[in-house]
């Protein structure tokens, strides 16, 4: 069996992950991707997909580790958690449709990873 500190440091790789390919998304969104636009989505794609992997790999395995076990009513700050983490990888898309929306993601992404870490640390709900 593998142990907490190891999903958590699975989970904080994922974050890390995460947040740079959404970085790097509201970066080249708004046209500085001109040169090879192709490779750079792809690469942010796949940071992201391995991000949000690990994100729920480490948490899931967290969980175990926690005694919080399939089938039992999941706690509110749990909720929380799974709702920024869904939205966060939702919102990737939105900058290559909507380049508008880059710059606020710069501001909107931070802001999500700190209340899913305030839900984490404190567990309010």
């Amino acid at each position: 069996m593998l142990s907490y500190q190891f999903y958590n440091l699975v989970h904080i790789l994922g974050i890390i992950l995460i947040m740079m390919a959404l970085g790097g998304i509201a970066l080249t969104a708004g046209g500085a991707a001109e040169r090879n636009p192709t490779w750079t989505r792809r690469s942010v794609a796949v940071l992201q997909g391995m991000g949000i992997f690990l994100i729920l790999l480490g948490g899931f395995g967290m969980l175990a580790r926690l005694g919080i076990m399939h089938g039992s009513g999941w706690p509110g700050w749990l909720w929380v958690k799974v709702g920024v983490w869904a939205t966060l990888a939702a919102i990737a898309f939105l900058p290559y449709r909507f380049p508008a929306t880059a710059r606020p993601l710069l501001l909107v992404v931070p802001a999500l990873g700190g209340l899913a870490a305030y839900m984490a640390i404190y567990k309010p709900l």
